[in-house]
């Protein structure tokens, strides 16, 4: 399925073995018109040949596949196009599941008993580099996190420091830029610089890599 807007518009990947649910999810992401399917795919095969084909924006990835595990294939799709946002649909709750997801590298994750709008504003925050998390399911699953030390540590700035704490009380970039008398332009800048050094693909994944390093406070 693939439609041709405006080029600004995100350019989404639907990942999911259920061919109702894809279709109908696809159909209703493609109606926006910030928004435009690139393809779907019913397997990590599937979604392995589209990724560098399609260069989509954001990949919405099913956890469970019919050739393995959805989440523990993102860092393998990431490698294929960096750029790309991943946001894990799942049916389960469970903290390890959704711990997983974040040490992957996703920008988050949505259920799928959220509703549409919810899934959109989901694409939405990935695409603009923002975790898809809620900032008490994010305090929840932080202290999870630190249960594997990485004796690796780099070096961050005293303001790299400071945003990412504030990431870590869940607070989006317009949220740190208020809180620090900033830009916002500064702080993606900041968050930027902050995930290269500690080689993450999202904000969820750099969280869990300074934790797993002993950046940030255990909780």
């Amino acid at each position: 399925m693939n439609q041709s807007p405006a080029s600004s518009a995100v350019r989404i990947l639907v990942v999911d073995d259920h061919d109702v649910f894809a279709s109908s999810l696809a159909h209703v992401l493609a109606a926006e018109p910030d928004m435009t399917i690139v393809g779907t795919a019913r397997s990590i095969e599937e979604a392995r040949a589209l990724v560098p084909q399609v260069l989509p924006d954001v990949v919405l990835m099913d956890h469970r596949l019919p050739d393995g595990d959805g989440v523990a294939a993102i860092p393998e799709l990431q490698a294929l196009r960096t750029s790309t946002n991943y946001v894990v649909l799942t049916a389960s709750t469970s903290d390890q599941v959704l711990v997983a997801a974040i040490e992957a590298g996703a920008s988050g994750f949505v259920s799928k008993s959220r509703s549409l709008d919810e899934v959109r504003s989901a694409v939405r925050a990935a695409h603009s580099g923002e975790a898809v998390i809620s900032p008490e399911m994010l305090a929840r699953l932080l202290p999870r996190l630190a249960s594997r030390r990485d004796p690796a540590r780099v070096e961050l700035t005293d303001r790299e420091y400071e945003v990412l704490s504030l990431l870590s009380e869940g607070l989006t970039n317009n949220e740190i830029a208020a809180s620090l008398v900033v830009s916002v332009h500064t702080v993606r800048n900041h968050v930027a610089n902050l995930s290269a050094k500690l080689g993450a693909h999202s904000k969820l994944e750099a969280l869990s890599i300074a934790i797993r390093q002993g950046l940030l406070p255990d909780r």
